[in-house]
């Protein structure tokens, strides 16, 4: 029988259990990069293979799950100083197409299937939640291990994701209200506004204030004053973003986006910001990985249903993502596609959330809780090809795509 380390036992328990999550990630990072696949997936399976699910040394626990949430916001901070707020701006009409109709085509495909699968309709509209969602932060990782952060296709699935997660929160705000039986539209109609209001604010207002104040923040007397200015306006924004009912790494890319031009050549704060990722990225990763309970797949048709909305939920982002971003070449379409297809975290989420409300069985979790991980071990290798590639026609076809994923 294993020793289960768990992260409340005591502070050794604490440092050994760290350790185990930072070196088996570490570890596995470098296999797959000697196998030329993105390193994000050897990290995610670091997660499974130490977790419960198979050697079980180290459980699940608040502190890991505090710091994965730091983990995903200082990445996400990082993209944003990567991205400045005219690039996002440029691509804005395209983002919207590929974030609404990775939304409507994923969410009615998810719900109909659930529906003649378990006749469930409050099951069903979780279902269809969850196979909206868009984790940006695995996509941001793999394109910026690539150096491709700065590229048109990135550009739309960060700006796409944004407005994912908005359309996305108003979409879980109406099924939870479902699912209790109650549904407050005119909450529902500030909540959305909002955060709307919010994330716009930010994005046009934040670089120009921010560049204003440049000079001033450059005379402080404490060391690395950027740095430590960034650090405050990014766990900054990332409460105030909760508070307006957006996820904390929207507010977290946001503060990241308005220091981007006014931080452009501070090598040392880039340094330093990245140094800090580094550190607390795995910590999210690995934490999707050890989520995964392998044995709720001993029921066969946990299985048969959980293949079947993992290969619903590729193909309808592939496909909805894909049509809004089309004008530029299939393979244009199919990067920006693949792009938004990894739902980590954000399905999870999702899925703990309509298992609080009694709203869906614990078959239906670990299927949702099965999709939102492989969907997030799949992408990263296809990204990783449909950006580097050079040697294959421009006008590659989706389809191929998705054969290679079937």
């Amino acid at each position: 029988m294993p020793v289960v380390l768990a992260a409340n036992i005591d502070n050794g328990g604490i440092l050994l259990s760290l350790f185990l999550i930072l070196a088996s990630a570490k570890i596995l990072a470098e296999l797959f990069e000697r196998l030329k696949q993105p390193a994000v997936v050897g990290e995610i399976l670091a997660g499974v293979l130490i977790g419960p699910s198979v050697l079980g040394w180290v459980e699940p626990s608040k502190l890991i799950e505090v710091l994965a949430e730091i983990g995903v916001i200082f990445l996400l901070f990082n993209v944003g100083l990567e991205t400045k707020p005219q690039s996002i701006l440029k691509v804005g009409r395209k983002a919207i197409m590929v974030g609404v109709l990775g939304i409507i085509l994923p969410f009615v495909a998810g719900y109909w299937i659930s529906v003649l699968w378990f006749g469930s309709t409050v099951e069903a509209l979780f279902i269809g939640a969850a196979l909206v969602a868009t984790s940006v932060g695995i996509t941001a990782r793999v394109l910026g291990s690539l150096g491709l952060l700065d590229s048109e296709a990135a550009r739309i699935i960060l700006g796409a994701a944004v407005i994912d997660d908005i359309l996305g929160l108003l979409i879980l705000s109406v099924v939870s209200g479902v699912s209790k039986g109650e549904l407050n539209y005119l909450a529902l109609a500030g909540t959305t506004s909002s955060a709307v209001i919010f994330t716009a604010g930010v994005a046009v207002l934040g670089a120009v204030l921010i560049t204003r104040l440049a000079p001033r923040i450059r005379s402080l007397h404490i060391s690395n004053p950027f740095f430590n200015f960034g650090l405050l306006l990014c766990l900054g924004l990332s409460v105030a973003a909760m508070y307006m009912q957006v996820a904390a790494i929207i507010g977290a890319f946001l503060a990241g986006m308005a220091l981007s031009e006014a931080t452009e050549g501070n090598v040392k704060m880039r340094k330093l910001t990245s140094g800090v990722t580094e550190f607390l990225v795995p910590f999210f990763l690995v934490n999707i990985g050890m989520q995964l309970n392998l044995q709720i797949f001993a029921d066969s048709s946990v299985v048969g249903f959980a293949v079947l909305i993992t290969l619903v939920a590729i193909v309808t982002k592939l496909v909805g993502c894909g049509i809004g971003a089309y004008g530029s070449g299939w393979r244009f379409s199919a990067q920006v596609g693949i792009g938004m297809v990894p739902r980590g975290e954000v399905g999870i989420v999702v899925a703990q959330i309509g298992l609080s409300l009694a709203a869906i069985s614990d078959k239906v979790f670990g299927s949702v809780l099965f999709m939102a991980i492989a969907t997030t071990l799949i992408a990263p290798p296809f990204i990783k090809m449909l950006f580097t590639r050079t040697d294959v026609d421009e006008d590659i076809h989706l389809s191929d795509i998705v054969s290679r994923i079937g």
